[in-house]
Formats: C-alpha cells, structure tokens, sequence
C-alpha cells in the first residue's frame, strides 16, 4: 500500500474502534503500527485536527494528562478518536528503593483505562525516595540489589495495569563505579524476567557511547530483537566541557546522521517496530516533524526491502 493508504486505513480503524456514551468517548486498544509516529504538543493541537497529518500514531506523557478535564483532555480525546495512541511516562521511578507511588500508578490506570493506549513505557531510572521529589531521570546502578528493585516495580505496575509494559534505555553522563553488570545485561534480563518489553532510544544509545567511549552498534547488538516493542529517535546538543565533548539527549533538533545510522542498523537486526520522533524542547512547526518521521519510514521501508548501503540523507 501507498503511504496514503496506511494512513487512511489506520484512520479508518481507529475511528471504527471506539463507541460514543453519555459522557466521553470509550476507545478499544488499537495496536500501534510499526512505523514513525511523533509526541503530541498542545501547539500542534488544532492543526492535527485541521489537516489528519499522513502519521502513524502519536505518543503522550501520561502525566501531563493526569488533571480532571480541561483543553487537554478535550483534544487528546478528539485526536485519539483518529489515531493510535502511545503513553511515555516519566513519573513512575521504577529503580527507587522505596515503594511505588500508588496515586501516581492509579492516576496511571484511569488514563489507560480511558484511552487505551496501544503502548505504555516508563524509564529504566530513579526521580524520588524518602518523599523527596527531583524532576529528573537519575541513573541506577546496575547490581543485583537493584535489579530485583527493577523487578518487583515493573511486575507491580503491569499487575496493576493488566497489561504489558516497556522500559527504556537511558541516556547518562557519568559511569558509576560499583556496577556488577553492563546496562544491557540489566536490561535484558529484567525484560526478561519481568515480561516487559524494551523500549529501545537510538539516541540514549548513541549519546551514551560517544560520552563513555563504547561502541552503540555493539550495545544494540546485545538486545534482542523481540524484547523490542518500540524505538526511539530524537536530537542531542555537543558541549566542550574543558575540552572534553559532552553529549546531552535534549531532545531539542532534529535527529543527527550518525543516530539515523545506527537506527538503520537497529533496524537491520531487529526488523520494523513503531518508532517515535522525539522533540520536547525548542518544539518546531508541525510540518518538520513529519519530515522527520517520514525519514524514519523511508529507511525501514529500505530495510524491510533488504536495501545495502541506504541513504539516509
């Protein structure tokens, strides 16, 4: 099928997939295509609408839906009735020490229930312990504590949810000393262990191995293919500290050649899963990042058709 095709079937799907009631629409989960989607911001809201842009799907941070009602609600449940639908959340600290916030995870569960989103992920980090809050995605250490931690987490979450989970790859900064394994080992074999999926960020990938010095086409090979239920992509800054480069996931441009690269490598190993364009900062017009994800269906479309030496320019 032609791209205008896909879209207009996955439109014609969704659409059929959700029945009206008194109060708001009820939707059925509608499985997320494995092509590029982007993350859905309020300033592209009306022109979502306006024009049913050729996407795959779109993806939410759960948390910025948690209120009663309101204009978000209002336009995430207009655009959900045409599209797939994802949830990332932030939120969640799988790999604290403490407990899970209950509140969080039942605010978690009335947005899943409502939407019935198509995927759900969280991050492989920490934000809160001892009722301290931080605004952050910290790193964890990767031992055999922690692992259990990341375990019993993720398992209480899909109890809690009925459903399966993703948790990504993060991007860090600085290599912490007491690590009993590679973050791969720990990644792999939590999925493992816990039945949730991996939510592979090409970028984290690459922006870890440029600051820590390995080698990101060696990290993805280490992750099997079908632990992989989606894929990330997103832009970074470079910064001279002292003359020493320093590499920040800002999610602030467009995606660099050298991660289109390794996607397109990703994809050789793992074959074509949803992918995400991700732009959260310096958010720019509609239109470029649909260019964007149009770059990254037309490399798994080269991949698919087995292609040697794609442009991904």
């Amino acid at each position: 099928m032609t791209r205008s095709q896909v879209v207009a079937s996955n439109l014609s799907k969704a659409k059929g997939n959700k029945v009206q009631n008194s109060n708001s629409c009820t939707f059925v989960k509608d499985p997320i295509p494995a092509r590029a989607g982007i993350g859905l911001k309020a300033q592209h809201y009306r022109e979502i609408l306006d024009i049913s842009p050729d996407l795959g799907w779109f993806e939410v941070h759960p948390e910025n839906y948690m209120g009663a009602g309101g204009p978000p609600h209002h336009y995430l449940e207009a655009i959900r009735r045409d599209y797939p639908l994802s949830m990332h959340g932030v939120g969640m600290s799988l790999g604290s020490a403490g407990p899970i916030d209950k509140d969080h995870l039942r605010s978690l569960k009335e947005l899943t229930d409502r939407y019935q989103p198509g995927l759900i992920s969280e991050h492989l980090s920490w934000g809160h312990g001892q009722e301290i809050f931080m605004n952050d995605l910290l790193p964890l250490l990767y031992t055999k504590e922690a692992l259990e931690i990341v375990i019993d987490h993720v398992s209480e979450v899909q109890d809690y949810l009925g459903r399966q989970i993703l948790i990504e790859n993060p991007s860090t900064y600085l290599t912490l000393k007491n690590n009993e394994m590679s973050e791969t080992d720990f990644l792999v074999e939590a999925a493992k262990r816990s039945g949730c999926g991996i939510l592979l960020d090409v970028n984290n990938v690459y922006v870890c191995a440029r600051n820590h010095g390995f080698d990101p086409m060696a990290y993805v090979n280490e992750i099997p293919g079908d632990l992989v239920g989606e894929i990330h992509l997103a832009g970074h800054q470079v910064f001279d500290i002292k003359g020493t480069e320093l590499r920040i996931d800002d999610h602030g441009s467009a995606v660099c050649e050298d991660v289109w690269h390794l996607h397109a490598h990703a994809l050789s190993l793992i074959g074509t899963k949803p992918m995400l364009i991700e732009w959260d900062t310096d958010v720019p017009e509609l239109s470029v990042l649909m260019s964007e994800a149009t770059k990254a269906d037309r490399i798994a479309v080269a991949s698919e058709e087995g292609k040697s030496g794609v442009r991904v320019s």
